[in-house]
């Protein structure tokens, strides 16, 4: 996927492009790593505070106030992580990640040979200043899942606006865009979309979401639907049998609007396919292999 990330102090948005594995490797470095410390912290903050109790039982009041209030804080940040980790959940399932890579109900293995070198307990500010670290690197990460969140939703929409499904269940095109021989005329003429030939009565889905622009019958293009995706994009559905869709609806991509027939200018049972950009004809199949085509 591509991240754009924006700023007050650059001349312009840095792109970035990340592949599947890519991806999960960010979201790794995101989000096991601060329940990790997360983790560390809560345990040292147990033994630390036993510790200091132990040894100095005239401030056990005193460590006894901070230990709740830093129960308290430490109760804060597992919300946080629990909340992120039911993001990490949706950007997963989004983005196709194994499910045994990502599985945010457990918490990650960990182990090794018991250290050879002598352990220290934190001391109560070395404690402060992990927990305000651990809240301010939690809150970055935090911050930063949620923009991925967004930018994978808008993609979503974008993609589902673009006109990148095909028509029909054929990927055939009996006839491409550009010059041809006209089959009525024989002379040579502009073929301003592409055809597919399909039987009667084939469902024509919507090849993106959009609004219905047109629903008529034509001298030439028979039964027609022309849908409207904003930016400029239209895409048109020609020769059809049975339209099942008026102008005003909104439709969603892969959504049934019409069935393939042989009405209008049309030697037989097909589907002519229009792709437009502000009105200018476009080759369709650009736009049909742009995203990788999934079939619906």
């Amino acid at each position: 996927m591509n991240i754009i990330f924006v700023s007050d102090k650059l001349s312009g948005g840095k792109n970035f492009s990340l592949s599947n594995n890519q991806t999960l490797l960010l979201l790794g470095s995101w989000l096991v790593l601060p329940f990790l410390i997360f983790l560390a912290l809560t345990q040292s903050s147990l033994s630390g505070t036993e510790g200091a109790n132990a040894s100095r039982p005239q401030r056990g009041a005193y460590l006894q106030e901070n230990l709740n209030a830093m129960a308290a804080r430490l109760g804060k940040l597992q919300a946080q992580v629990l909340r992120m980790d039911a993001l990490g959940g949706r950007l997963a399932k989004h983005f196709g990640l194994p499910e045994q890579e990502f599985n945010f109900s457990e918490s990650p293995g960990q182990g090794g040979a018991e250290p050879s070198s002598a352990q220290h307990l934190l001391n109560p500010q070395q404690l402060e200043h992990e927990l305000i670290r651990f809240e301010q690197l939690l809150e970055a990460r935090s911050d930063s899942m949620g923009m991925l969140e967004v930018l994978t939703l808008r993609e979503r929409v974008e993609k589902s606006v673009f006109p990148s499904l095909y028509p029909v269940s054929s990927e055939w095109f009996s006839s491409n865009f550009g010059w041809r021989l006209d089959p009525f005329s024989g002379k040579q003429s502009m073929h301003e979309g592409v055809d597919f030939t399909t039987g009667t009565g084939t469902p024509i889905k919507a090849a993106a979401g959009g609004k219905v622009a047109t629903s008529e019958y034509h001298p030439q293009y028979g039964n027609m639907v022309a849908i409207d995706h904003g930016n400029g994009l239209t895409t048109r559905y020609a020769h059809a049998s049975k339209i099942l869709v008026k102008v005003g609806d909104i439709v969603l991509q892969g959504q049934k609007i019409a069935e393939v027939g042989s009405t209008g200018r049309s030697t037989g049972s097909h589907l002519h396919f229009e792709v437009l950009n502000n009105g200018v004809p476009q080759n369709p199949a650009k736009y049909l292999s742009a995203i990788g085509n999934a079939q619906g």
